[in-house]
């Protein structure tokens, strides 16, 4: 496939997509805050219990 053609059916699919609106958008976008702070805290707390598990060990 040439890239002329490949950029042709990008353009078309592209026009077919269902962006989402406004409000959405801030839904979604919060959704994705939130859930990568959760993560974050998760794993940091994961972190620091190993850490402190391994300090036990090694003394």
């Amino acid at each position: 496939m040439n890239p002329v053609t490949f950029l042709k059916n990008v353009s078309r699919e592209m026009k077919k997509v269902s962006w989402p609106r406004g409000r959405e958008l801030t839904r979604y976008t919060i959704t994705v805050i939130v859930t990568v702070v959760f993560v974050a805290i998760f794993f940091a707390i994961i972190d620091l219990g190993i850490t402190q598990l391994l300090n036990l060990l090694v003394e």
